[in-house]
C-alpha cells in the first residue's frame, strides 16, 4: 500500500469529502481474501492515473459508523467520490477495466 493512504473516521471528511480531484475509497478488512487480491489492482491504478484520482483505504471492521453511513454491506467495496458527493458503488471483487472505466466516467 505503499501509494494507499489509510483514512479512517477521524480524516475521512477531509482526505475524501473535501478532495479537489475524485477519490476512490476501498472498504476492506484484514480478513477478506478478496480484498486483499484488489490491493495491488489500485495501487496500479493509482499509479496510472496518478494526480488525476486519490486512492484511499479504510478498513470497515475499524471503521464501522463510515461503512453503515455509506451502506456499506460487502466486502470488498469501491466508493468514488467526486466533488464530496458519492458518484458509484462497486461491490465485490471486479477487474480492472470494470474499475478504470467507472473511474473515467469522473474524469470527464
Amino acid at each position: 500500500m505503499a501509494n494507499i493512504e489509510e483514512v479512517n473516521e477521524q480524516n475521512f471528511n477531509s482526505v475524501v469529502v473535501s478532495s479537489q480531484i475524485p477519490v476512490v475509497v476501498d472498504f476492506w478488512a484484514q480478513w477478506c481474501g478478496p480484498c486483499r487480491k484488489l490491493t495491488p489492482v489500485l495501487e496500479q491504478i493509482q499509479n496510472e492515473f496518478k494526480d488525476s484520482i486519490k486512492v484511499v483505504k479504510i478498513d470497515a471492521d475499524k471503521h464501522v459508523n463510515i461503512s453503515k453511513e455509506y451502506g456499506v454491506i460487502s466486502l470488498p467495496s469501491i466508493l468514488l467520490f467526486k466533488d464530496g458527493e458519492l458518484k458509484e458503488v462497486m461491490a465485490g471483487m471486479m477487474p480492472k477495466s470494470a474499475i478504470t472505466s467507472n473511474i473515467k466516467k469522473l474524469l470527464v
